[in-house]
C-alpha cells in the first residue's frame, strides 16, 4: 500500500438521492433481525420488544435530527469527526471518530460471522476441519473461511468504486424489502393473535435488555455523513434523507418482531435455528419460504456489510487526512477514487474475526453498541455547542426547536451509555470479553493519539481541519507516507 500525495486526493461525487437513502436504510437492516428476533421476544415479550425498539428508535431519531442539520452544514467525509472538531476541538474529535471506527468495524466483523451462519442453515453439514473452541463455541475451518471469503469479496467491491458499491446496495435492498413485505403480509393474514402472548416479559428489565441493542441495530443512518463528499445532491436533502433512513429502519424492526410474534408461539422461539426464517415458512404456508427468507437475510448482510465498509473506511480516511492516524490511510486510489488503503485495513480486520467463532457476534454487538452511543452523545453535545457558539452558521437543513432537540438527544444518548455500565443496568457489558474489546480499543486509540501529538500536535490537526471545512483542495493537506 502506498500513500503518495498529489492530484489524486479527491473523492468522486457520484451518489444520488436513491443511492443515499438505500445506503442509510440498507446499512440498518442487516442480519441481526433474522438471528435475534426470537431472543428479543423471549427477553421482553412481543409488545415489550416492539416498545424497546420504539424507545431506541426515538433516541436515534433525535440523534438523527442533529446529524441531519450538521451534515447539511458540513458535508465532509468523516462527518462526526468534523462536527466534534468544530464544536469541541481535536481531542473530542479524535474520541468521537475513534469510537465510530470501533462501531463500524464491529458491524463489518459481525456480518463476517453472520455469513457462515446463513450457509449453515442452507447446508447444515458444511462445518469441517475442527480448529479450536472459544467461549464454548467450536470453530471449524470451513465455517471461518466462508466469513473471511465474504469479507474479501466485500473489500473488492468497495475498493473498485463507491458507485459500483451503491448499485450493489440498491439491488439487494429492493429484494430484501420485497421479502419483508411478503413476510409481514403473510403473518397478518395467516398468523394467530394468540401467539402474541406473553406480550411482556420481565417488565422494564426485559425492555431495557432489548433496548440497549437498538443503537447497534439502528446504527447505519450515520453512514450518510461519511460519504458526504461523494454525493451530488443538495445539502438540505442530505439532512432529510438521514432522518428518513432512521424512521424506515425502526419501522422495519418493529414489523419483523410483530410478524414473528404472529407466526410462532413463544414456546417455539427458543428451538428455532433461525427464528425469522422459520416464522416466514409458517406465515406463508410452505417451508421453502424459510429458504427465501434466508436469502433475504443474505441480502441484509450484504447491504449492511457494504454500508459499513463505506463508513469505516471513510472515517479512517478522514482521521488520516486530519493527521490523527497514519498518513497511508488517507491515500486515494488514482483510478477508483476510493480510500483504498483504509478499505483494505477494514477488510483484513473483518476477515480475521470469523476465526473467533460465533460468540463474537454477541461481544461485537454489545461493545459496538456502547461505542455507538458514545459517539452519538458527542455529536449531540457538538450540535448544542454550535447552536450556542455559532448561531449564524449556515445550516441548509435546520431543525425546528434545535436547542430543545439537542438537549433531548444528548440526554437520551447519555442514558443509553448508563445502560451499558455495571451496577447501574441489568444489561451491562460482560467482563472480560466485551469490556476487553472496549479497553483494548481505548489503549490502541491512546497510542495513535500520542503519536499524532508527537508528529504535529493540536495545531497541525486544527490547520488541516480548517482547510477541510473550508473546502480547500486536499492536496494541500495530504502527507506523504510509506
Amino acid at each position: 500500500m502506498n500513500s503518495k500525495s498529489g492530484s489524486d486526493t479527491q473523492l468522486l461525487q457520484v451518489l444520488g438521492r436513491r443511492d443515499v437513502l438505500f445506503l442509510a436504510f440498507g446499512s440498518m437492516i442487516g442480519w441481526g433481525w433474522v438471528v435475534l428476533a426470537g431472543d428479543w421476544i423471549n427477553d421482553a415479550g412481543s409488545i415489550g420488544a416492539v416498545l424497546a425498539f420504539l424507545l431506541g428508535g426515538l433516541m436515534v431519531t433525535f440523534i438523527s435530527l442533529t446529524y441531519g442539520e450538521l451534515t447539511s452544514a458540513m458535508p465532509k467525509a468523516g462527518g462526526e469527526q468534523v462536527f466534534s472538531w468544530r464544536a469541541l476541538g481535536p481531542f473530542w474529535s479524535f474520541v468521537c471518530a475513534w469510537m465510530l471506527v470501533l462501531a463500524y468495524v464491529a458491524v463489518v466483523a459481525f456480518e463476517a460471522v453472520a455469513m457462515p451462519t446463513v450457509l449453515e442453515y442452507l447446508v447444515p453439514a458444511f462445518r469441517q476441519v475442527y480448529l479450536w473452541n472459544i467461549a464454548g463455541w467450536d470453530v471449524y475451518l470451513t465455517w471461518a473461511l466462508v466469513g473471511s471469503g465474504g469479507a474479501i469479496i466485500m473489500m473488492i467491491i468497495n475498493y473498485i468504486g463507491i458507485k459500483f458499491a451503491a448499485i450493489v446496495q440498491t439491488v439487494v435492498v429492493i429484494f430484501l424489502m420485497i421479502i419483508g413485505v411478503l413476510f409481514f403480509g403473510g403473518a397478518l393474514v395467516n398468523g394467530q393473535p394468540a401467539y402474541l402472548q406473553p406480550t411482556f416479559v420481565g417488565g422494564m428489565k426485559g425492555i431495557l435488555t432489548v433496548a440497549i441493542m437498538t443503537p447497534f441495530m439502528l446504527v447505519g443512518f450515520d453512514i450518510v455523513p461519511q460519504a458526504a463528499e461523494e454525493m451530488k445532491i443538495p445539502s438540505r436533502t442530505v439532512g432529510i434523507i438521514t432522518i428518513m433512513g432512521v424512521i424506515l429502519g425502526a419501522i422495519w424492526y418493529m414489523m419483523i418482531i410483530l410478524a414473528v410474534s404472529f407466526s410462532l408461539p413463544a414456546g417455539e422461539l427458543s428451538f428455532a435455528s433461525l427464528v425469522t426464517a422459520d416464522a416466514m415458512g409458517v406465515a406463508l404456508g410452505h417451508p421453502a419460504w424459510s429458504k427465501v427468507m434466508v436469502v433475504g437475510g443474505l441480502c441484509g448482510i450484504i447491504s449492511t456489510w457494504n454500508g459499513f465498509y463505506i463508513g469505516g473506511s471513510r472515517v479512517l480516511f478522514a482521521m488520516a487526512r486530519a493527521g490523527q492516524l497514519p498518513a497511508f490511510l488517507g491515500y486515494i486510489h488514482p483510478k477508483y477514487k476510493t480510500p483504498s488503503n483504509a478499505v483494505i485495513l477494514v477488510g483484513v480486520l473483518s476477515a480475521l474475526v470469523p476465526f473467533l467463532g460465533r460468540m463474537a457476534l454477541v461481544w461485537l454487538t454489545d461493545a459496538g453498541g456502547l461505542a455507538t452511543v458514545i459517539a452519538y452523545f458527542i455529536v449531540a453535545v457538538s450540535f448544542l455547542v454550535l447552536r450556542f457558539k455559532e448561531p449564524e452558521m449556515e445550516r441548509p437543513y435546520k431543525v425546528f426547536a434545535g436547542k430543545a432537540v439537542g438537549f433531548i438527544a444528548a440526554g437520551l444518548a447519555f442514558i443509553f451509555i448508563l445502560f451499558y455500565l455495571p451496577g447501574i443496568s441489568p444489561a451491562a457489558l460482560i467482563w472480560p470479553y466485551e469490556w476487553g474489546i472496549i479497553f483494548g480499543w481505548i489503549i490502541l486509540g491512546a497510542i495513535f493519539f500520542i503519536q499524532a501529538k508527537k508528529l504535529g500536535g493540536d495545531s497541525e490537526v486544527n490547520h488541516r481541519m480548517r482547510l477541510i471545512v473550508l473546502g480547500k483542495n486536499t492536496e494541500n493537506i495530504s502527507s506523504s507516507g510509506s
